[in-house]
């Protein structure tokens, strides 16, 4: 009954009585009785400068605006590769924080915590009459992403900067007071039904990861044939394994393991649209790789980097992040580049499978080792000798194959109703875009709805979902920091 309710309260919002074409065009029609002033008008910038350091530091997502940077496990320090955060700007609750570098991807955002944030970003406070959630909402909005990266200042997309004063000449809109306390109390309680849903279906993809995981760990520990002896491993978390079987160092199974090129040798403002892909951790998504557009390097570039050059049938792997992620290189990334946090894995011919190893590789037993091994080290710096010095279980060629064509046949099956999940959740998540964009532009009239609401159904909005460790543009942000 609840859910029927909720969906008729959206299907029955209406426009506006009447509108009228906003000043500067680009906002298109907009209700009749909203105004129209630069940004300028509605915030001002502040620069208060940490004197210890010790505040919680923050990050700016453009997926999940300001959060906080937790500590990693077993480190003492905050999240950062930073040697000291004395001089980072102060942040106060219900402050407008903008990453200047990616703005015009939407990383901004109004921060829920008192904080720190990178000397390199930008903060705000909101002037009286401006309701600080209701422009987190608005400046993140498709429309307003696209008109800050018009107004942005670079020649490439990687390096557009969005300066204060070419936000202060932005149109915003200013509905009056009580409608944006309508709207951000509507968009509250959407936000928190919508989130409800993507979160019951992101735990029904876990419980299937996590059956394909059993699959997967059971196939390559104890292969295909329940009757077979069993010999002891020695390897704890590998326990026995078939009598016929071997135990050889991932370093020994190898004629090649290294990292990708150092930070210094690669940075983010070199890629360019449509060159040659780098295959970072956030490309590898269920053993395969899928590359993004924009993290290409150019032809001189390449050939600068050309030792970290990938063939058909290299294994790619994270060294940061998700231990034990992975990719099998296939004909159509033959030629591409292992990023900088990643690891190039090749088998030495006759006596891996590289497909049998990766899926030895991504099962649950490498990722747990290899968690252990980085305790009391960054993610980032997981490196090519705690990978090598981990012991594989190894059965005959044969039996490899066996064992990976079972394996890739079953996760099929997990990934065809994975796939059907992600979908819905996407389809969710545009969703809610574009019902966020029509209501913080106007296009539909919320003030009814939000009158209905009650305070139990106010009261269970939860917080938004965590950031994707993973996620690239996030990744990008932090090697600018």
């Amino acid at each position: 009954m609840r859910d029927s309710r909720e969906r008729r309260v959206i299907a029955d919002l209406k426009p506006y009585p009447a509108y009228r074409l906003a000043e500067g065009e680009w906002l298109g029609n907009v209700p009749a009785h909203w105004t129209v002033r630069r940004i300028k008008y509605i915030v001002q910038e502040v620069d208060a400068r940490s004197k210890t350091g010790e505040e919680q530091l923050l990050r700016v997502s453009q997926f999940t605006g300001v959060t906080r940077r937790l500590k990693l496990e077993g480190q003492d320090g905050q999240d950062t590769r930073a040697a000291s955060l004395v001089g980072y700007k102060r942040v106060e609750p219900d402050e407008l924080v903008i990453n200047i570098m990616l703005a015009w991807n939407g990383s901004m955002g109004v921060s829920r915590f008192a904080g720190i944030a990178s000397p390199a970003y930008c903060v705000y406070r909101f002037n009286q009459g401006a309701l600080p959630w209701y422009f987190h909402h608005l400046f993140r909005s498709p429309a307003y992403k696209a008109r800050i990266k018009a107004m942005s200042t670079g020649v490439v997309e990687s390096r557009l900067r969005l300066y204060s004063d070419d936000l202060f000449r932005i149109e915003s809109l200013l509905p009056p007071p009580d409608e944006q306390a309508a709207i951000v109390k509507f968009l509250d309680w959407a936000n928190a039904r919508l989130e409800r849903t993507i979160r019951a279906k992101r735990r029904v993809i876990a419980l299937l990861t996590e059956q394909k995981q059993a699959i997967i760990h059971r196939a390559v520990t104890r292969g295909l044939d329940p009757t077979v002896p069993l010999k002891p491993s020695g390897i704890a978390w590998l326990g026995d394994i078939p009598a016929h079987w071997s135990v050889v160092t991932i370093g020994n199974s190898l004629s090649m393991i290294q990292t990708g090129p150092f930070g210094s040798q690669l940075h983010s403002h070199e890629y360019v649209t449509a060159g040659i892909p780098i295959v970072n951790p956030s490309h590898m998504r269920d053993g395969k790789i899928v590359p993004s557009l924009d993290v290409t390097v150019s032809d001189n570039k390449f050939k600068e980097l050309e030792r970290h050059r990938l063939c058909l049938g290299d294994v790619v792997a994270a060294r940061r992040g998700e231990l034990g992620r992975c990719a099998l290189v296939n004909e159509a990334e033959d030629g591409w580049l292992c990023g900088t946090g990643s690891l190039l894995l090749r088998c030495k011919t006759g006596m891996v499978l590289p497909a049998y190893f990766a899926s030895v590789f991504s099962s649950s037993g490498i990722s747990e080792m290899l968690n252990q091994s980085s305790i009391g080290a960054t993610m980032a710096n997981l490196n090519a000798g705690t990978v090598a010095r981990q012991r594989i279980p190894l059965p005959p060629l044969d039996e490899q194959q066996e064992i990976w064509q079972f394996v890739d046949r079953e996760s099929k099956k997990s990934d065809t109703t994975i796939d059907k999940f992600n979908r819905e959740i996407d389809l969710l998540r545009e969703y809610r875009t574009r019902l966020v964009a029509d209501v913080v532009t106007g296009k539909l009239d919320v003030r009814e709805a939000a009158a209905r609401l009650s305070q139990d159904e106010l009261d269970a909005a939860v917080e938004p979902e965590a950031p994707d460790p993973l996620d690239a543009s996030d990744a990008e942000a932090e090697l600018e920091e």
